[in-house]
């Protein structure tokens, strides 16, 4: 009922205004209803999985349920206090830079609605690693709700260089890691629309980074957010420098670059500006994930994301490999319930295995 209720009745109104208005609605809306206890109980009663117990222990966190909202949605860290109220078991913040994003400039979201998927060209705006870091110190904790931070290199010529790139998430990471904010932390190294380039998902380019980042001590679990547009070789050059580092995982993957690849391609700008998210992610996606877990079985987590709009889609990427999940798009596309329905499948999978 909530899945036909918003698709049949508040997705065509959404649809009808700009995306990223909407998205600010959205986060305003979400912040405000986080901040009291009433309305985040009023939130979970359509909304909270309230199932067998599904929790997951991942590298040493803890995680109610093993759906989490994936970094590029709240990049500001505002909605801690309500995600866990519509069954996320967590969510990545960010992407977050060492200096405030202003962003690329306007439109930087557009939907295409018949291949389910956004153009993304944000430009990794936030508000800076100090301004975030203050704010998620001033909000209470939400009980069993994990918050993952996304570290990216600034987006400015500042930090245009690879060196100037690795002091810039070293300065982050750093900072975060000193204040002991978030419970995990996510390298990005493959937003591919910033100005700077993605320097790093060059394995040649990763390794000082790397070298760089593994002298910060490692007091939570650390994974790299990895492309899925570059070759298959490239994939797996990237895979065997990760795993000579402190690094406990991967997340699979990031966001795709191939509009030819797009359900409708006619869709699609004619000018090519940032990636694409949704269904179009899916397929690559699952084939880097069934990979890295054929090369490198338990030893290196994987966190699947990549066009995931109904449990079935969930279900497949556990079934390749993935420890964890994240989404987005799906939840824009096919509404907030997504989540429920992906835990209660999780579930009933986990009762048929168990016996």
């Amino acid at each position: 009922m909530l899945s036909l209720a918003y698709k049949g009745i508040l997705k065509p109104i959404l649809f009808r205004f700009d995306p990223e208005d909407v998205h600010d609605f959205f986060m305003s809306t979400g912040e405000w209803l986080g901040r009291h206890s009433f309305t985040r109980a009023l939130t979970a009663l359509p909304y909270n999985y309230r199932g067998p117990d599904i929790s997951k222990v991942v590298d040493g966190v803890r995680y109610r349920t093993p759906v989490l909202l994936s970094a590029g949605f709240d990049y500001n860290g505002r909605l801690t206090q309500i995600l866990s109220s519509v069954g996320f078991g967590g969510e990545e913040i960010g992407s977050v830079t060492a200096r405030p994003c202003e962003g690329n400039k306007r439109p930087r979201l557009m939907r295409l609605p018949r291949s389910k998927s956004l153009v993304v060209y944000k430009g990794l705006r936030n508000d800076g690693v100090d301004a975030i870091m203050k704010r998620l110190k001033s909000k209470e904790r939400v009980k069993d709700f994990v918050i993952g931070v996304s570290i990216a290199r600034t987006n400015d010529a500042q930090s245009a260089t690879t060196e100037t790139g690795i002091a810039d998430y070293y300065t982050s990471l750093e900072k975060f890691t000193d204040a002991r904010v978030g419970d995990y932390y996510t390298i990005n190294i493959s937003c591919p629309n910033a100005t700077c380039g993605e320097t790093f998902i060059d394995p040649a380019a990763l390794e000082p980074l790397l070298d760089a980042l593994d002298e910060i001590p490692t007091l939570v679990p650390r994974y790299i957010k990895m492309p899925i547009s570059v070759p298959m070789e490239q994939f797996d050059a990237l895979l065997a420098v990760i795993a000579e580092h402190e690094i406990n995982g991967v997340i699979i993957g990031n966001l795709n670059k191939h509009y030819n690849e797009l359900a409708y391609p006619d869709e699609a700008p004619k000018e090519y500006h940032g990636g694409l998210s949704g269904k179009v992610c899916f397929t690559r996606s699952n084939e880097r994930i069934l990979r890295t877990k054929q090369k490198y079985g338990d030893a290196l987590t994987i966190i699947g994301c990549g066009g995931i709009f109904s449990p079935e889609d969930a279900m497949e990427k556990f079934r390749l490999g993935a420890d964890l999940l994240q989404l987005i798009t799906g939840m824009i596309f096919e509404g907030p319930g997504l989540i429920k329905d992906i835990c209660k499948e999780y579930a009933k999978r986990q009762l048929v295995t168990s016996h």
